[in-house]
């Protein structure tokens, strides 16, 4: 659980949340717009961009029966596979621009791969680290392969039980994977946050010892930010220009000011995480004085006896604290005293 080094860039509990702005589809099979998706994420202050690379054809087969049409109610709904695929991909020739660019800007610039195919791809473009898909984390043979990179690995836990996921952290940590995050997911677009259950992030800390975040396909800010405080150091979102714009992750995707807020956001909520303390914190010591404490609030000679009348617990705080108010009642005073004069041990007789 110790923190992770993505290039330069530290990943752990000691430095704020690393933010993922994932462009998916939302291109729209624009190049230009891809670029552009780019340089908003940066100027949004996200920490790193991640693609998807596949091509249709390593993700299913150009096939119209039931078993390769998409059902139910996903926005997706009676589309082949195959067709949503090929409207989704990222071309394999933009990804060097896009990285390029990426690096320009100072993101960092990574992607999915879906098969064994696209980390030999993308091991030629020198990427930084590599993220698993929720629906490919039970695909071991191609955890292994990208462990064998040598190079850090993200997983989305979407779908998976603990035993899936302890299988695939087992084959990442067998083939050679010494730095891995998993991420919460709930693998629902979107998802509501009633089924995002973020309480998991600590129970899956503990359970496989490596560092958690969240991968969030819920609308705005407030499961990412709650789950920065309970212990994530990397959160995923969906990103583009314009939901108006449509594509195909476009519904729960982040515009650019959301994105702006979400970084802003995460980072004050890791800020205030601070650690255990009690009393008053260095920023703290000069509000004391507007405490209460107990004053004399009329005119006393000496030999007088303290009383309600005479003495209140008022602000600001320079006379002794309230709790001795009982203590003084009855007591004389040694001395005489002014109204607005603030109680101490030695103007008593």
């Amino acid at each position: 659980m110790n923190s992770i080094l993505l290039q330069k860039r530290k990943v752990g509990i000691d430095a704020p949340p690393f933010i993922i702005a994932e462009m998916s589809g939302n291109h729209n099979q624009s190049l230009n717009r891809a670029i552009q998706i780019v340089e908003a994420a940066a100027k949004a202050g996200a920490h790193a961009l991640k693609l998807q690379t596949y091509t249709a054809d390593t993700m299913t087969l150009n096939l119209s029966r039931s078993d390769f049409v998409i059902s139910g109610d996903r926005q997706w709904k009676d589309q082949s596979l195959y067709q949503l695929y090929q409207k989704a991909c990222t071309p394999w020739e933009w990804h060097e621009p896009i990285f390029k660019r990426c690096r320009e800007l100072g993101m960092l610039a990574f992607s999915s791969p879906f098969d064994e195919t696209a980390v030999d791809f993308l091991e030629q473009l020198n990427v930084p680290c590599y993220k698993i898909a929720s629906f490919e984390n039970t695909d071991l043979p191609l955890i292994k392969r990208v462990a064998q990179t040598g190079k850090p690995m993200i997983i989305s836990t979407g779908l998976a039980s603990a035993a899936e996921v302890d299988e695939a952290v087992r084959a990442a940590k067998a083939e050679g994977c010494h730095d891995l995050i998993l991420l919460k997911c709930t693998s629902t677009y979107p998802a509501s946050p009633e089924h995002t259950n973020i309480r998991t992030i600590p129970h899956m800390k503990d359970l496989f010892q490596c560092q958690v975040g969240l991968s969030d396909h819920t609308l705005g800010t407030g499961a990412a930010v709650a789950s920065v405080a309970l212990g994530a150091t990397v959160i995923e979102k969906h990103f583009t220009l314009s939901r108006a714009d449509g594509g195909v992750d476009a519904a729960f995707s982040m515009e650019p000011d959301e994105f702006k807020s979400l970084v802003d956001e995460t980072k004050r909520a890791w800020q205030a995480l601070g650690e255990i303390t009690y009393g008053p914190t260095k920023s703290e010591v000069s509000s004391q004085k507007y405490r209460r404490s107990l004053y004399v609030v009329k005119d006393m000679k000496k030999g007088e006896t303290f009383s309600k009348s005479n003495v209140k617990a008022i602000r600001p705080g320079y006379g002794l604290p309230p709790k001795y108010l009982e203590i003084l009642i009855g007591k004389t005073a040694g001395q005489t005293i002014k109204a607005g004069t603030p109680l101490s041990w030695d103007l008593l007789s």
